[in-house]
């Protein structure tokens, strides 16, 4: 990533918060890192410069601020948009594959040596793999500190350190505290053991009603529900079972997570924030479909509207198969049939009977398939598979047309380019908004909505 030095410094002094999280300003009269809207007086331009990350900061001995938390900004939107191994890597991180699979692991889920993709990594981001992790276990360690009444050695474990001294001297390092003195500074009252409440930061502004429409639309007994205190689902995590209740507030969406092991905090987060679209840029999406006139108004009624995407890439794609050529409604019904309590893992799919299928054998062998290719390792709904090979493996397996496959691109995958240029809803939706109304024309229309159709599509379906 190539940051401009006078473009960083102008976001910086007019403190937008629209770059949270894209760079942070490391003072080097102070030794501190922050984010560009830090309220603390503007340094002066010759003792700053900008890096990508907080982990890239740290890496260059910087601490970072305890006004602004900076470590605690939205991620940056670029991972949004792209589809590369850079990209893929930050997602992986973020799950915490590092954390349990170490370097390996995540080189081995990404085609690359360890070596080629700390290059790689450190050319993009500033930071390697290890950096990163390290980073985003400090962040998690902060919270655990500062929401939670474990002790300190509890703690580290759970935050993914190989000891105390590690934990000990990594908080000091990044902080400038002890995980005593970050703890004697905690203003919110400790809660239950695990159970963690995470502010979500975002980017304004986020479209709440859209996000909580469209998932209590598709919501399933026993997996996920809307109420009045917001969306609540279960989740399946790496070291056990965890529910999380999401409810947008001004400014973040506050996370009540409930998990069965503190060490999937991170991933949990991380599930969460991708399930909200939390780390997107509104602004740019919402520029470019303003643009066309059609969609003008809709923009300007409805700004911040997000992808509602996923916590499981594999469930996404089973609701995507179940749903074909049925209406939401009966597909949720289907799904309640199917399922109870956390969604079944693919292994677990499998061993389930016929007749817990209330569907056609072609759909149920099309969702075995699926089910296979997964447990095999020959498909990555997870964030680590190249999109437009997982959307060829997708196609290439009995059942999957391009409909399913570009609506698990959009939504397990994060692709922010999917179309859906065949699907009932969204030609209704261009017929309300005066745009072509058949397939091909459709298609051809869209084409001036790219890097975002995804967005495009989630609000055509809101004008059917």
């Amino acid at each position: 990533m190539e940051l401009d030095f006078e473009t960083c410094r102008k976001a910086a002094t007019s403190r937008d918060a629209r770059f949270d999280g894209v760079f942070v300003t490391c003072v080097r009269s102070t030794g501190i890192y922050c984010r560009p809207s830090c309220p603390a007086i503007t340094p002066r331009p010759e003792n700053v410069h900008f890096l990508p990350t907080a982990a890239a900061a740290q890496r260059e001995g910087f601490r970072a601020c305890l006004r602004c938390r900076p470590d605690a900004a939205p991620g940056s939107p670029e991972w949004d948009v792209r589809g590369d191994v850079a990209g893929r890597a930050m997602r992986l991180i973020a799950d915490g594959v590092v954390d349990r699979d170490g370097v390996p692991g995540l080189a081995g889920r990404l085609g690359y040596t360890e070596r080629h993709l700390h290059r790689m990594l450190t050319a993009e981001v500033g930071a390697g793999p290890l950096a990163l992790a390290r980073a985003q276990r400090a962040q998690t360690a902060r919270v655990l500190i500062e929401t939670t009444r474990l002790g300190l050695a509890e703690i580290a474990f759970a935050a993914g350190f190989g000891s105390v001294r590690q934990f000990n001297d990594t908080v000091r390092e990044i902080y400038g505290r002890t995980p005593s003195e970050l703890r004697a500074r905690r203003t919110q009252p400790a809660h239950d053991e695990g159970v963690v409440h995470v502010r979500l930061p975002h980017r304004a502004p986020l479209h709440a009603e859209a996000l909580l429409s469209f998932l209590g639309a598709r919501t399933v007994t026993g997996i996920d529900a809307v109420d009045d205190d917001g969306y609540h689902r279960n989740l399946h995590l790496p070291h056990g079972a965890g529910r999380v209740t999401l409810l947008p507030q001004p400014g973040h969406v506050a996370a009540t997570l409930r998990l069965a092991d503190l060490r999937d905090l991170a991933p949990a987060v991380a599930r969460c924030r991708r399930l909200f679209d939390l780390d997107a840029d509104p602004a740019a999406v919402d520029a470019v479909l303003a643009a066309d006139p059609a969609l003008a108004p809709y923009v300007a009624k409805e700004e911040g509207v997000r992808v509602p995407r996923a916590t499981d890439g594999f469930e996404i794609a089973v609701r995507a198969v179940v749903g074909q050529q049925i209406s939401v409604a009966a597909a949720r019904t289907v799904l309640g049939r199917l399922i109870t309590g956390l969604f079944p893992t693919p292994e677990e799919f499998l061993a389930l009977p016929d007749g817990a299928f209330a569907m056609p054998e072609s759909r149920r062998r099309t969702l075995r398939a699926l089910a296979t290719a997964i447990a095999e390792g020959e498909l990555d709904l997870d964030g680590g598979g190249d999109r437009a090979e997982t959307v060829a493996r997708l196609k290439a397996l009995p059942g999957i047309g391009d409909w399913t496959a570009q609506y698990t691109a959009m939504r397990a995958l994060g692709d922010p380019d999917a179309f859906l240029p065949t699907d009932l809803g969204v030609l209704r939706g261009a017929r309300a908004a005066g745009l072509p109304d058949d397939p091909k024309s459709l298609a051809a229309h869209a084409e001036r909505w790219r890097p975002w159709r995804s967005y495009a599509v989630i609000r055509l379906w809101r004008l059917q």
